[in-house]
């Protein structure tokens, strides 16, 4: 199989059940637009408990009953923010850490330093994330991944990968491999993944391949990279 091969995003997770939280960064096929999405997914009560939220140009992660949300510190947080011609995507908190870190002059994968994969044993979640950096009608992009060097979270591995962007080309990194006990993290790089022109149809691709008991929300943005419009999509399964 070539390395270059462009996937169908559907076929890689139509057929698995928990590919936990993901990011999509891409540049749509004709050219006009620069793509995000992000989305996540839940298997236990607390998990399922929330929506996406957007409010002051931030995409938040929200409880839907306050009444019965347990432990909020590893699923409550902002998911995505701008910071002048950047836009921040992560799967956490880290989301800030990223903000304040541009803030004080710090590059991407240098204010991730600080962070490693959430505390969640034995599972030891990946903290993935990805920034847009957008200038002169075009961008680039990066995304990072913090993950457990070994079963015991003894160390912490990190992996950057920067991207110049070419048309129809989207890449994909989520949290797990799959559903199992502990889970299984997200291996290798980036997939590479096919990205249309039409928001909706992207939107409705990722939603519909979504293990449709595990999935929770979806926020899929396309940038016009001349007019720098925004159209975006949120789809929560809590109503």
């Amino acid at each position: 199989m070539s390395i270059y091969k462009i996937n169908d995003i559907a076929v890689l997770i139509r057929d698995n059940s928990y590919v936990g939280r993901g990011i999509v960064i891409g540049k749509s096929n004709d050219g006009n637009n620069a793509v995000s999405a992000y989305f996540i997914m839940g298997r236990s009560k607390n998990s399922r408990n929330r929506i996406f939220s957007e409010r002051d140009g931030v995409l938040y992660t929200m409880p839907f009953d306050e009444s019965t949300l347990e432990d909020p510190s590893l699923i409550i947080y902002a998911a995505q923010r701008k910071f002048e011609n950047k836009l921040i995507v992560t799967n956490g908190d880290q989301t800030d850490t990223v903000f304040e870190g541009l803030k004080n002059g710090k590059s991407f994968s240098d204010s991730l330093k600080t962070r490693e994969f959430e505390p969640d044993s034995p599972n030891f979640t990946p903290r993935i994330s990805g920034i847009l950096e957008f200038k002169d009608n075009d961008f680039t992009y990066e995304m990072n991944i913090l993950k457990s060097a070994d079963q015991n979270g003894s160390a912490c591995n990190r992996y950057t990968f920067s991207y110049e962007p070419i048309n129809g080309l989207g890449h994909f990194i989520h949290t797990y491999v799959g559903d199992g006990d502990p889970l299984p993290t997200f291996q290798g790089e980036p997939e590479r993944v096919f990205i249309p022109d039409s928001i909706d149809e992207f939107t409705n691709t990722l939603w519909d391949a979504l293990n449709h008991d595990n999935r929770i929300s979806l926020y899929v943005r396309y940038t016009n990279l001349i007019s720098k419009n925004e159209e975006n999509r949120l789809i929560n399964k809590n109503k």
